[in-house]
């Protein structure tokens, strides 16, 4: 399964099975701005369907690549949240769900033909759990949506193992933040409230002795 894993991570900095010198390069003498991309008239369709498929690899790997820079930021510089704010502009959750997900996934667990909001599903499965259910997602294509379903729809039918209940009662305030974080990660509420508090587990000191 690992190999599997393998050979799709290294496909995602292509188009078509070709591989881009450079992903930031788009085809068809495209002008890319922060905030507007100008596109010459005169396109070819093939041009513009690959110029298409450029930005989407381009998108779907941004998640990952900022969080292995939260990583190397979390192992070789104080602070890192903060600078990491400061130079992204992005908000503190959403970085640690970047970083959340990315330090579950060693580069070759990860499927390039998969998106980030797929591996961030199972990640927080078993790591004997997260690659049999990545290689169904790619192999059935299943949208992100499509392998939460699948996934609930198995603990369902299998019974799992009992979850403990938890009860909590916030008060108005913690709901419309919880939920307008959870919004700006493209995460339902539970999803959110689940990943955070996993990401505090392991990042609480174990203790010596």
């Amino acid at each position: 399964m690992v190999d599997g894993a393998r050979k799709h991570s290294a496909s995602s900095a292509s188009v078509d099975g070709r591989p881009q010198s450079d992903p930031s390069a788009l085809p068809g003498q495209a002008m890319r701005r922060r905030n507007n991309l100008r596109i010459p008239r005169g396109l070819s369709l093939e041009a513009w369907r690959s110029l298409g498929q450029q930005i989407q690899t381009i998108s779907s790997s941004s998640s990952w690549w900022l969080g292995d820079w939260l990583l190397y930021g979390q192992s070789e510089f104080p602070n890192r949240y903060k600078r990491a704010i400061t130079e992204t502009s992005l908000d503190y959750q959403t970085l640690r769900n970047y970083a959340w997900v990315a330090r579950r996934f060693e580069p070759h667990e990860r499927y390039g033909d998969l998106s980030f909001q797929h591996h961030a599903e199972v990640a927080g499965m078993a790591p004997e759990e997260r690659g049999p259910w990545l290689a169904r997602a790619q192999e059935n294509g299943w949208s992100r949506n499509e392998l939460r379903r699948q996934t609930r729809a198995r603990k369902r039918i299998s019974g799992g193992v009992r979850a403990t209940q938890l009860k909590m009662k916030p008060d108005d305030g913690q709901r419309e933040r919880w939920q307008a974080a959870a919004l700006r990660t493209g995460e339902d509420l539970l999803t959110w409230i689940t990943a955070v508090l996993d990401d505090a587990a392991t990042s609480v000191p174990t203790a010596s002795g």
